[in-house]
């Protein structure tokens, strides 16, 4: 019993200091939305360091130049037989430190053999000019708890950590932590391991839908004492908007819904969060529009755009089922609203088009750098977003949602704009087409166009 007083009495000290310190004299991380690729939508749990190494160069040679910044290994590089992981019963060959961490599975990334994890594979991200990434399950191994193995730089053991009543609904690996001491010892343990391998991102999941705000500081304070800038990102949604102050404080990314895969559209009838299609995520992009701010970004999720394959986080390996309409809407979506950019592609089987729509500068700079984002416009079948650029320089993103062809048509005044002409130029086309009195566009099923004007 005293321990466990002890432990919830500096807990409580130990947090407050370290939630204090998180929101004053932070630097900026992620001062744009993030640009980036990760593993989940093609490989699932399955990633091997030469697949991951692959995707990296086809990444460093076709999209660095465009301002594409992290690759991220998502879920289960702990694991040595994630084949066996939706099989009742089966082992997974779980790796892990004699501190209760764990540890890249050496045979599947066999340069953790020289035991400092995962640092040889950021060294090669790095050697790039990259940015290097890792996904985790919020909490402590299972398996630290029943051995009590004792938590790095603490004289605290994975028992004293451990909430053996919090599990996660969809993921049998960790316990969570309790808001003590030995709760932010053992996520102090973690920064500094993944400090000393390079790391750059980390997405912490099983952590924001339900909202955890407990694991979300103290991981957030963890990363700020670990002595590395480390991107924090949450998974999966919907955060509830309720936590828009919190969250902003201690993350650089949420994410707004449930997992978003390539589904246009769900029957009104479907009320399951997952997946999420693209339609569903027109609302939830505007309910966090007020809440966008340099640093701070809701996120709507990766881009399951290309070759989604050999082994997809969901369903069967295919060319995304989006159309080509639809993947412009999503990026342009994505766009407007200032959501990080996260590619799920296989990119080692990247086509053309895919390619075209992710190098579009013009494009990408609206994701980047415009300000005041907003829903204008908001009917059963047409959205129109508008933002502000530099020097004046107005944006403008028409969607046609509906089932038929369209005429969009809109006054500036409607737009917010008090001009009468403008001049407007076509980013996806990067064409101008001359002053306008009105803003008109003709758009197919689930297409959209985006403008700059001025």
């Amino acid at each position: 019993m005293k321990t466990s007083f002890r432990s919830c009495v500096l807990g409580s000290v130990f947090l407050a200091a370290f939630a204090l310190n998180a929101q004053s004299s932070s630097p900026i991380l992620a001062s744009s939305p993030p640009l980036g690729w990760n593993s989940w939508d093609s490989y699932g749990l399955t990633i091997t360091e030469d697949q991951f190494r692959a995707n990296v160069q086809w990444f460093n040679q076709h999209l660095k130049q465009y301002g594409w910044q992290y690759v991220v290994i998502d879920e289960g590089w702990y694991l040595q037989h994630p084949e066996n992981a939706s099989t009742k019963g089966a082992g997974q060959g779980y790796t892990m430190d004699s501190n209760g961490r764990y540890l890249p599975a050496p045979n599947r990334f066999p340069s953790s053999a020289n035991g400092e994890g995962l640092k040889t594979v950021a060294d090669y991200v790095h050697s790039l000019g990259l940015k290097f990434g890792i996904h985790i399950i919020r909490g402590i191994p299972k398996k630290a708890v029943e051995k009590n193995l004792p938590i790095a730089g603490s004289q605290f053991h994975a028992a004293d950590a451990a909430d053996t009543s919090d599990l996660c609904s969809w993921n049998p690996d960790n316990y969570g932590l309790k808001p003590n001491a030995a709760g932010q010892a053992y996520y102090n343990s973690l920064a500094k391991l993944y400090a000393g391998w390079g790391l750059d991102f980390i997405k912490v999941d099983c952590i924001s839908q339900p909202y955890n705000a407990n694991e979300i500081h103290m991981m957030s304070a963890a990363l700020k004492e670990s002595g590395r800038p480390i991107v924090f990102s949450l998974s999966p949604g919907p955060t509830p908007i309720t936590q828009a102050g919190d969250v902003r404080k201690y993350a650089q990314l949420w994410r707004i819904s449930d997992d978003f895969w390539d589904v246009w559209k769900k029957p009104e009838s479907d009320t399951q969060d997952f997946p999420q299609s693209l339609t569903r995520q027109f609302g939830k992009l505007a309910q966090w529009s007020p809440h966008v701010e340099t640093g701070h970004w809701p996120d709507a999720d990766m881009l399951p755009l290309g070759y989604l394959g050999p082994i997809p986080g969901w369903g069967e390996p295919r060319h995304s089922r989006f159309s080509t309409d639809e993947a412009r809407t999503l990026i342009t979506l994505w766009s407007i609203a200032r959501s990080p950019l996260i590619l799920g592609a296989n990119l080692t089987q990247m086509d053309e088009l895919t390619e075209s729509l992710l190098t579009n500068t013009e494009v990408i700079v609206v994701d980047q750098h415009s300000s005041e984002n907003k829903p204008t416009i908001q009917t059963e079948t047409a959205v129109v977003w508008t933002a502000k650029g530099a020097a004046g320089k107005r944006y403008v993103a028409l969607f046609n949602i509906g089932e038929s062809q369209q005429t969009l048509s809109y006054g500036w005044k409607q737009l917010g704009l008090s001009g009468s002409s403008y001049k407007v130029r076509d980013l996806w086309q990067k064409k101008d087409l001359g002053s306008a009195a009105t803003l008109q566009v003709v758009l197919a099923p689930h297409a959209s166009a985006l403008y700059a004007v001025d």
